[in-house]
């Protein structure tokens, strides 16, 4: 079913994509341009407050329940649209560690469903709060750093993360486990994750005690088109590259233009505007874990390997709910 208001979601959308993509450059240059005015005091005064409230995003961060609320949220899960199912209970009597795949290009269902209240996550987990757990140094970044920790969102560091599940029960710290590394490979209609080296979110669960949970978000690499490259390419080297200095991938990818068509079989316009293609978060069941504060590696194997096979059985089990075609596979690396 169409938004009720499509062009009010289309823009939202909008706003919403280059808040991601420009927000941090944008007032970064911004408070320096300020230093050459007679507004030079408001990047002083900022950058005052800043140094003074550095540590804050990896002490839980600055969370806003108003913000989470925002009207501009519901029209942005309306635009795809955007739905969180729940398949087990959750209990706020413990905390969680959450891996959510896969990456995509810009996270759009897990933003919606953990960094939101459009899909109801507090009413459909009461006495959960969730954190969505990105790149550190994106809190580095002067006023995105307060946007961010409105929206519950906190830096994936060690400290940030023992900080919270040391906290009390309750946290449920989402992880997106593929990284930057993962939206390189993203593509319509595929269904490829990196998961198989990736154990680091196991080990902390184990440390804290904290549950394990597999999430998948269907239709999460359908809303935007990518330019791919062969492995042994020279631009997929730079790509690689250029990721492990700067933290995340730079992603070659198109989707509809604001005034165009909003599904990809629609529109051969070229824009940054996501394709309307629908998204379901899917939170699976909870894999109990004890509290090792040192885990041997034959326990994180051991716990990565029952989190691998719930997630393909997650996978398997919803596939057909959400439009996937029986011949749908998970294929991970």
């Amino acid at each position: 079913m169409p938004p009720a208001h499509p062009h009010l979601a289309a823009l939202s959308v909008f706003q919403w994509v280059l808040t991601f993509l420009f927000f941090g450059l944008f007032f970064t240059s911004l408070l320096i341009g300020l230093l050459f005015t007679s507004y030079w005091s408001v990047t002083v005064l900022y950058c005052l407050w800043w140094l003074l409230d550095w540590e804050t995003p990896e002490r839980g961060g600055r969370r806003s329940d108003w913000m989470r609320r925002w009207r501009v949220w519901e029209l942005h899960r309306d635009y795809f649209p955007i739905k969180l199912v729940k398949t087990a209970e959750l209990p706020p009597t413990r905390n969680y560690v959450l891996g959510s795949h896969p990456h995509g290009i810009i996270c759009a269902g897990a933003f919606s469903a953990f960094c939101t209240e459009a899909t109801g996550f507090s009413r459909t987990f009461p006495g959960l709060r969730s954190h969505l757990c990105l790149l550190s140094g994106l809190f580095h970044m002067p006023v995105y750093r307060e946007y961010m920790m409105s929206s519950g969102m906190v830096p994936v560091s060690k400290r940030s993360l023992d900080f919270l599940l040391r906290g009390g029960p309750g946290n449920a710290l989402v992880i997106v486990v593929g990284g930057a590394s993962e939206s390189l490979d993203c593509a319509p209609g595929e269904h490829r994750l990196l998961l198989q080296k990736r154990r680091g979110f196991v080990r902390l669960a184990l440390q804290h005690g904290a549950a394990l949970v597999p999430t998948y978000s269907f239709g999460e690499t359908d809303i935007f088109r990518q330019l791919r490259f062969a492995e042994d390419s020279w631009a997929r080297r730079l790509q690689r590259a250029f990721k492990e200095r700067a933290g995340f991938a730079p992603c070659l990818f198109s989707g509809r233009g604001l005034l165009c068509g909003g599904t990809a079989s629609s529109s051969s316009s070229w824009g940054i505007l996501p394709f309307a293609a629908p998204i379901t978060v899917v939170v699976g069941q909870p894999i109990p874990v004890p509290r090792r504060p040192s885990p041997a590696q034959e326990e994180v194997d051991h716990y990565h390997a029952l989190y691998v096979a719930a997630l393909r059985a997650l996978f398997e089990a919803h596939k057909g709910h959400c439009g996937l075609p029986p011949s749908a596979q998970l294929v991970i690396s």
